[in-house]
């Protein structure tokens, strides 16, 4: 399993921090399409966070189509692969970029500069998070 650590000062929320852990955990392939994620009450007590929390992550990560959750099997990583980028995802992304490049332009961040940033960014999620709190 992947080792998860949350901010617990930041101002994003808890349940948003999981969620995107564990996309990024997908992405640099430290999960992969069936594998196991603990269940709500095991997932809580390793983090030292609500119950409620983690099933509100998990929650979204079913409507978006990253996991599959089963009265059985618990829940997996979607093994029948991963959402696809489609018009609303599509805007979505341009919606959270814009304060992102809003402001690095008013820092004087150049677009060579921006450009470069979000390459080094893609390319460590890419060789496995290794710059991340992935371990």
């Amino acid at each position: 399993m992947v080792i998860i650590s949350l901010d617990l000062q930041s101002e994003s929320p808890i349940y948003i921090q999981l969620r995107n852990k564990i996309i990024e955990g997908i992405a640099s392939k430290q999960l992969r399409p069936g594998d196991p994620l603990p269940s709500v009450r095991t997932f809580a007590q390793d983090l030292g966070v609500n119950m409620h929390t983690v099933n509100k992550a998990y929650q979204l990560l079913k409507q978006d189509g990253f996991i599959q959750i089963h009265r059985q099997k618990g829940v997996v990583i979607n093994p029948d692969g991963m959402p696809s980028v489609d018009g609303n995802y599509l805007a979505n992304v341009r919606e959270n970029l814009r304060p992102v490049i809003s402001e690095s332009v008013c820092r004087g961040m150049n677009k060579e500069e921006l450009m470069k940033l979000i390459q080094e960014v893609y390319e460590e999620i890419q060789k496995g998070g290794e710059h991340d709190d992935l371990h």
